[in-house]
């Protein structure tokens, strides 16, 4: 009776352990570790379990994670990541090729390991030459295509990585973040508010782990960026995309309702600006080359005798005329405010006399471009001068509704909107974040133009 006891026992014991590969060199299945792990079989039974037979799967951080909440110890897993099938080296395939092994099995070998290598033309060549057929070559293209490597990038906390143009999270508290990627050649970008964006182009032709140091510079410590519009003659200063608060700046008590709530936004593409504000001498040329008419002159340049100095009394529509003919366009409202920051959150990127002519200054009239100092893209009277259309339909509420990604106004309105204070406005109306708004089938004598240009142009 006691025996067929214990051997009823032996029986229900082994109808639920899970089954375990029959031959001796057979690797463990992904479902048979997990199964081990959850019917409880003991760590070091089951290490010695996964160092005698290996594994026929790659591991994810998915399933390691489901292993450990079933059980799994540290032990475990460690045993797992050293079992993982070793990829086949481009020696290693042309040795099994050339020593005859036979194709089926050399093909079971490439589908079961992987490779850690580019499968290009010459290589197959090489392979068809020492008796490699159809069969292995196809193998070998389809994990040449399947192969992936890990590229742990280090850079600051919390900044975000983008591969190939995706976002992909961002680095942890020690500015790590890792990442798995077909071997070839990515991009990568890394970006951090108040920091210059890291762009690099990576390559790689095995699936040797890739560390790749990602430096972020603050905003305005490298060197600007200058190219020339052969249209116009005016110098433009490439501003690379980036994070940053729009709106009332933090301190600053003499903000108006429709420059608050301040908000995170992001320029996702960089753009290129005109360094200093449109003058005379470029607008003169529009106008001769289109066939129209210079606005009417300012008391305080008549006959536009002073070249110059900033074009003005000109409307939204001539703005926007002009920065079309000169192949560009205009600015829109969060990427003038992210440009005239240039990575500070202050009011005013310096001292007021400084940087910017207002009435308390100017002497009731507008300057020639570049006397006062620049910002930290170099761009020059971005405060005071003139006030600069922008593209945005105004709204005075839309700050609360703002999408965080590239906004561009209302869609609909009545008014457009000027930025950067004039030489004609006190100091309280010369902020970053001060907000104008006017008919765009009018012009002032201190309302006038600065253009952008898209990210490709040449």
């Amino acid at each position: 009776m006691i025996l067929r006891f214990l051997l009823l026992i032996i029986l229900l014991a082994a109808a639920v352990r899970p089954a375990l590969p029959q031959q001796a060199n057979k690797p463990l299945e992904k479902q048979q570790v997990m199964d081990l792990v959850k019917a409880g079989m003991e760590t070091p039974e089951l290490v010695k379990l996964v160092r005698e037979h290996g594994v026929d799967f790659d591991l994810t951080e998915d399933y390691l994670q489901g292993l450990r909440n079933a059980g799994a110890q540290e032990p475990v897993i460690q045993a797992l990541r050293a079992a993982r099938p070793k990829p086949l080296t481009r020696e290693q395939v042309l040795q099994l090729v050339a020593g005859h092994v036979p194709s089926q099995r050399a093909e079971a070998l490439v589908k079961q390991h992987g490779i850690d290598f580019l499968v290009d033309d010459d290589y197959l060549q090489t392979l068809r030459l020492a008796g490699g057929d159809d069969a292995l070559i196809a193998a070998l293209r389809e994990a040449s295509a399947a192969a992936t490597a890990e590229v742990l990038v280090a850079t600051s906390p919390t900044a975000e990585v983008y591969w190939d143009g995706e976002f992909l999270g961002r680095a942890d508290a020690q500015g790590q973040l890792t990442i798995k990627s077909k071997i070839g050649t990515h991009a990568l970008k890394v970006t951090l508010a108040g920091k210059n964006d890291f762009k690099q182009n990576v390559t790689f032709a095995t699936l040797q782990s890739t560390r790749i140091q990602a430096l972020l510079e603050d905003i305005g410590t490298s060197p600007s960026i200058v190219r020339e519009n052969p249209k116009d003659g005016s110098m433009y200063v490439w501003i690379p995309p980036g994070t940053f608060m729009m709106g009332c700046s933090p301190g600053d008590n003499e903000c108006f309702p429709d420059e608050k709530p301040a908000h995170k936004v992001t320029i996702t593409t960089g753009f290129w600006m005109e360094q200093r504000e449109v003058t005379v001498a470029a607008y003169n040329r529009f106008a001769v080359g289109t066939g129209r008419q210079m606005p009417p002159t300012p008391v305080f340049n008549g006959a536009w005798a002073n070249e110059n100095m900033p074009i003005t009394k000109v409307s939204w529509d001539d703005a926007s005329d002009y920065c079309a003919w000169a192949g560009g366009r205009l600015p829109a409202e969060a990427e003038w405010e992210y440009a005239a920051r240039a990575g500070s959150a202050e009011k005013r990127y310096g001292a007021l006399d400084e940087i910017a002519w207002y009435n308390g200054n100017s002497g009731s009239q507008t300057h020639p471009g570049g006397e006062k100092q620049a910002n930290g893209f170099g761009l020059s009277d971005i405060l005071g001068n003139v006030q600069e259309w922008l593209n945005d339909w105004y709204g005075a509420n839309y700050y609360a509704t703002s999408p965080e990604r590239d906004p561009r106004g209302p869609d609909i309105g009545q008014l457009r909107v000027l930025r950067g204070g004039s030489w004609r406005v006190n100091a309280r109306y010369v902020r970053v974040s001060n907000r104008n708004k006017f008919y765009p089938n009018q012009g002032a004598d201190n309302y006038g133009i600065r253009c952008a240009w898209e990210a490709g142009h040449p």
